[in-house]
């Protein structure tokens, strides 16, 4: 277990240090993030109405910077080909799998940093008070859709529609995590209490370690191929 672990914290740390180097894609998608919110606050009114589907902006928002990022996930490795010398080295595929997650898991959670506060300055919203509650909506939804969304990168990297296969394969799935969570979202923006999302968490939970399993037993036969 401790070789296993010191595998994912080695392939997470790596991957950390590339993009804090270039910070490509924590730029991209930032950049793109901030765009969508400005043409949203152009587009609709920032009155009680479009905060009334601020949840849902700022989910969809994040579903596509978050798709931007991850087409860049493997981008290393397909450009290098190293991806065939990270495979016959002695790396367990479920750490690979892991610290790739992790990786991807911390960008977006940075990205997300900003994007919320933007959204909350662009539509008068406020947070104050409701901070544990999105915090906890933030990362189990965050989790839920890196779990998947690196499995899939990992499928389209080396073919050649891949930027395309990406969303078509992952936002379908990524329905009910973004109804739950823009629910949630909403719900606490409007001032209600956290008891009133305890569903909405189980819920986000329950998809969590449903698509982390999945996708770490399939990676394995995906990156074999």
């Amino acid at each position: 277990m401790r070789w296993f672990l010191a595998q994912v914290a080695t392939i997470a740390e790596k991957d950390l240090r590339l993009e804090f180097r270039s910070r490509e894609r924590l730029l991209t998608m930032v950049t793109f993030a901030a765009l969508v919110a400005v043409i949203f606050s152009f587009a609709l009114d920032p009155t009680v109405r479009a905060r009334s589907i601020l949840g849902a902006m700022l989910w969809v928002t994040v579903l596509f910077a978050g798709t931007l990022g991850l087409g860049r996930s493997f981008a290393v490795e397909r450009e290098q080909e190293t991806l065939t010398g990270v495979l016959l080295a002695p790396v367990n595929r479920g750490a690979l799998y892991l610290g790739k997650f992790l990786a991807n898991l911390v960008i977006l959670l940075l990205v997300e940093l900003v994007i919320f506060p933007v959204y909350a300055l662009f539509f008068q919203a406020s947070f104050a008070g409701s901070y544990l509650g999105l915090t906890a909506v933030v990362v189990l939804a965050t989790i839920g859709f890196i779990a998947l969304g690196t499995l899939f990168s990992a499928m389209t990297a080396h073919t050649r529609l891949g930027d395309t296969l990406l969303p078509i394969l992952l936002l379908p799935l990524m329905i009910p995590v973004v109804i739950f969570a823009a629910g949630a979202t909403q719900r606490l923006l409007v001032g209600r209490p956290i008891e009133e999302i305890a569903a909405s968490l189980r819920m986000l939970l329950a998809f969590d370690l449903i698509y982390l399993a999945v996708c770490t037993t399939l990676f394995q036969y995906v990156v074999d191929e």
